[in-house]
């Protein structure tokens, strides 16, 4: 069984045990939370349940860890101006660990 989860603006497919970097949440570490809203849901049989049957069902997660990515270059240029510009960036995301989908 798996699941299509958004959280923090974004999709991700998730199944028990699969361990997710999402945006981060406000949760401690170790703590027990239910994961945003589900938008779809695969069944063992090869089901596909939507709508309100999959919004119904939960995906409970446990919290990690908190961890900023690796830094991603901005730079911007052009050409015969003299203008250049560098910028970093370092996105903050929370792992989870999926337990498990209750439908």
């Amino acid at each position: 069984m798996h699941a299509i989860i958004e959280t923090g603006g974004k999709q991700f497919r998730v199944a028990p045990g699969d361990v997710v970097r999402v945006p981060k949440l406000a949760e401690e570490e170790g703590a027990e939370i239910a994961l945003g809203k589900v938008l779809a849901l695969f069944t063992d049989s090869g089901e596909l349940m939507t709508g309100d049957t999959a919004a119904a069902a939960k995906v409970n997660a446990q919290v990690s860890a908190h961890d900023r990515a690796s830094k991603i270059l901005v730079f911007k240029f052009k050409r015969k101006k003299q203008y250049k510009r560098t910028q970093g960036h370092r996105q903050d995301y929370t792992e989870v660990r999926i337990r498990d989908i209750v439908a």
